[in-house]
């Protein structure tokens, strides 16, 4: 019985894998959470924006950091009575 099991130890598995020490995983997860918190601190990558809002940068509400700020884009091709009338619309309704 003995040989036996010492025999059947050295038969290959497909389910069998070594088991890793756990000094060497503790190195891995210290590793992983350093490259982790690095990424974090890394710089973003900014890509010069263009606006095509130019004509409207200098209507009343336009500040320093935005500029004239349009998240929906309804100016985008806008000339300036579209403009003068959804101020005016913004400012009857609020």
């Amino acid at each position: 019985a003995q040989q036996k099991a010492s025999t059947l130890s050295h038969i290959p598995c497909a389910f069998y894998q070594p088991r890793t020490p756990p000094a060497t995983m503790m190195k891995l997860v210290a590793l992983a959470a350093l490259v982790g918190s690095a990424a974090a601190f890394a710089p973003a990558q900014q890509k010069a924006s263009t606006t095509s809002l130019n004509a409207f940068e200098s209507e009343l509400g336009a500040q320093a950091p935005l500029g004239f700020f349009d998240p929906f884009g309804l100016l985008d091709e806008a000339d300036q009575d579209r403009f003068d009338r959804l101020r005016y619309v913004e400012i009857k309704h609020g």
